[in-house]
């Protein structure tokens, strides 16, 4: 039986101020009161995670950021160090998003030492991995999540695998409107469940959660979430708006 516990972290992006963000958070706040067998992650932009962690406070609501430095300080210009997401009082961190390995040169290597940044200050890491189109449609699907997912968690030891979240994104359906069917996504993630098994061992692999990443919105969140190998989601678009994501997360936990 599954007893892994859901988790749908909303990934803002490059939107929402300071300001936008209390004012989602104050709305979110009533609609998911009630939701408190899922845990609900909200990611803003570094500007707004001070006021963020300030609106959330008392409520089911955890704030995560979107990057993490591996060093403690430095000449590292735009960075922010994990002792700084720290002060704020974030929960979580995503790391080695699509978006930053296409647009700002991560790397597996990067994302093994942000992630180990991260598990020293306490935070719990939400690691990205997955594949693009073109290594979907020429079969390379398993191999490349096999490289990310060896290099990424190079030198963790197994007793450190359940406090970090894997988020599998299909780059290819990443706002794109296009989304992996259900079965679609659930082969991949038990691919992913049975190569961290292979990794560490059934017992870590089992105990690991595995979010969905790739277009999850709430028509299609409850059948996603069903899936045995699928244990939240990792959310785009869908988390801009407090009604469209409190529907997500009611529906995938009905």
């Amino acid at each position: 039986m599954n007893m892994r516990r859901t988790i749908i972290a909303g990934n803002w992006k490059m939107n929402l101020t300071a300001a936008e963000a209390v004012a989602f958070v104050e709305e979110f706040k009533p609609l998911v009161a009630d939701s408190t067998e899922v845990e609900i992650v909200v990611c803003p932009v570094f500007t707004a995670l001070d006021a963020a962690v300030k609106a959330a406070a008392g409520s089911n609501i955890k704030i995560g950021a979107q990057n993490i430095h591996w060093e403690e300080s430095g000449a590292f210009t735009g960075e922010i160090s994990a002792a700084m997401l720290k002060e704020t009082g974030v929960e979580y961190v995503i790391i080695g998003h699509s978006e930053r390995r296409q647009y700002f040169g991560e790397t597996d290597e990067t994302v093994n030492k942000r992630l180990k940044a991260a598990l020293a200050a306490g935070l719990v890491p939400m690691v990205c991995v997955g594949e693009v189109l073109a290594e979907r449609e020429s079969g390379k699907t398993e191999s490349v999540l096999s490289t990310q997912l060896q290099c990424g968690l190079n030198g963790i030891p197994a007793d450190e695998m359940e406090k970090i979240v894997i988020a599998y994104e299909p780059v290819w359906a990443i706002g794109t409107g296009k989304t992996a069917t259900p079965e679609m996504a659930e082969e991949t993630h038990a691919y992913i469940r049975k190569t961290l098994a292979d990794l560490f061992d059934r017992d870590t692999a089992d105990k690991v959660r595995i979010q969905y990443g790739g277009s999850m919105k709430p028509a299609n969140s409850a059948e996603l979430i069903a899936q045995p190998d699928i244990d939240g989601g990792l959310v785009g678009g869908a988390a801009l708006k407090p009604d469209s994501f409190s529907e997500l997360i009611k529906n995938a936990i009905k």
